[in-house]
């Protein structure tokens, strides 16, 4: 099928792709769900199986098995095609669900949710990747309505269902409704997504994945748990963080030498890659903030309950959906990168209402301001990935996606490790016992956390300005070296 016949099948879920559309979108829900629908049920995971002080391990593991292993399927998907690497990722979800359901203890769930996460790193670019292949950039203005929708209802529903499992029923359902997901996904990619695939010998670059695997690992295990499980300035934080920095120069080396790399490095020369990189980091770190502290600063400094607190921060997630099911028919009048520098002008139009919040602030104050920055995000975010993907020729498609994806999961990590620091020198010894932390110290200590963000949301803006300038209707129009559904 050509790009002209895939627009004449129409887009939506009765066209000829639908099945597919269909199978990517509960695929996109299997990661968005369960970011969320955890975070409710940690409470009577603890009392269940114990092991308080090892539970932010549930998200970390996660997050790190899903973020080092994007750029390496990113490859795979480029040499063995987007569908055995998309079914190899929902089976591995599939096994981590079932097996995080069926967990004795605190270290076998943590040992399963990374399990979890390695399927993860391989459903979420490839979701994205698929979409690039199968429709051309005005289809995705559309598609893109799709699959924001995914993200704004597993908003409400992830939190919901984790609430409701672990108390009427059991926590270990939040882990075995995705079993039923999967198989659906799985059936509707493997039975109606078709593709062709470049059938050349592969020539697999073991040495590089193994030395990037291992570098972004030490990287990421340094930053999420620095200042958590050691002190920043020790011994095992300075050989981790130095291992990894060593690691990843190392594979540069390696890359260099490599007949077919794992991450060609002329791609991260082009002006175009790195500045949608730069912006997906910086929108990885954001996010992380805002989920992170606005929902501590609403319940801590406000006065509220967790119901209130998840108001506010569910008003970020819900304009970031608006924004992004609109961004496609802005872009194809004014241009992409139009379109995200839109977006990052009221990102940082929110991060400066945010400086504003103090104490005497309402929850209303608080919820528009997160429905502003969402808003932003929205017109930022999806736009630069397009952009990414429209680059990039069908053999080198994957990995400028999992680029893009993994540059988003670094800028959490590090997101994580600059406000944790900053919030924890700024309470200091308090900061160890919740209790002892008065409103006023929170107040000045979240506001640290806000300031980050308004810089980095300046950042973001800067980023987006080094984006290429469009090339008016032309870009719109390019073609769309597509991998049909049959």
């Amino acid at each position: 099928m050509s790009s002209g016949e895939g627009a004449a099948a129409g887009v939506g879920f009765r066209s000829e792709r639908g099945p597919v559309l269909i199978g990517v979108m509960l695929s996109t829900g299997l990661v968005a769900i369960d970011s969320t629908i955890i975070a409710t049920a940690v409470p009577s995971i603890v009392d269940s199986l114990g092991g308080f002080a090892e539970f932010p391990w549930l998200f970390s593991v996660y997050l790190l098995a899903q973020a080092v292993t994007v750029p390496v399927y990113g490859k795979l998907a480029d040499v063995f095609g987007r569908k055995p690497v998309m079914l190899f990722g929902i089976g591995l979800f599939l096994l981590g669900s079932v097996l995080c359901g069926l967990a004795w203890n605190m270290g076998a769930l943590i040992a399963f949710r990374a399990i979890q996460g390695l399927g993860a790193g391989a459903v979420q670019p490839m979701s994205m990747t698929i979409v690039g292949d199968l429709y051309s950039l005005e289809e995705r203005a559309k598609v893109q309505g799709y699959i924001a929708s995914v993200w704004a209802i597993s908003s409400v529903v992830g939190p919901t269902l984790g609430g409701v499992f672990s108390e009427y029923v059991s926590w270990r359902w939040i882990f075995f409704v995705n079993i039923p997901l999967c198989l659906v996904a799985a059936a509707m990619i493997g039975l109606r997504f078709h593709e062709r695939v470049d059938r050349r010998r592969p020539r697999i670059d073991y040495a590089g994945a193994t030395v990037l695997t291992t570098g972004l690992t030490l990287l990421i295990l340094g930053l999420l748990e620095g200042g958590q499980a050691w002190a920043w300035a020790s011994a095992p934080s300075i050989a981790v963080l130095a291992s990894g920095v060593v690691l990843l120069a190392v594979f540069v080396l390696v890359e260099r030498r490599a007949a077919d790399p794992v991450v060609p490095l002329h791609l991260l020369r082009r002006r175009l890659l790195v500045a949608t990189n730069l912006v997906a980091a910086c929108v990885g770190a954001i996010l992380l903030g805002l989920t992170s502290y606005v929902p501590t600063f609403v319940q801590e400094v406000l006065g509220t309950g967790p119901l209130v607190a998840g108001f506010a921060l569910a008003a970020l997630t819900l304009g970031w959906p608006i924004s992004a099911s609109l961004s496609g028919r802005v872009y194809l009048r004014i241009g992409i990168r139009s379109t995200a520098l839109l977006g990052g002008v009221v990102v940082v139009l929110g991060a400066g209402l945010l400086l504003l919040l103090d104490g005497s602030s309402s929850v209303l104050q608080v919820g528009a301001t997160s429905f502003v920055i969402g808003l932003g995000m929205g017109f930022t975010a999806a736009p630069t990935l397009i952009a990414a993907q429209s680059a990039a020729r069908w053999q080198e498609r994957g990995v400028v996606t999992g680029a893009n994806m993994f540059f988003r999961s670094a800028g959490s990590a590090v997101g994580v490790a600059v406000f944790g620091a900053l919030v924890n020198a700024r309470l200091g010894g308090a900061a160890a016992e919740s209790a002892g932390v008065s409103p006023t110290a929170l107040t000045a200590a979240v506001h640290l956390v806000f300031v980050a963000t308004a810089v980095l949301a300046v950042a973001m803006l800067a980023a987006v300005l080094l984006m290429p300038r469009d090339r008016g209707r032309a870009q719109a129009a390019e073609p769309v070296e597509a991998v049909p559904a049959g």
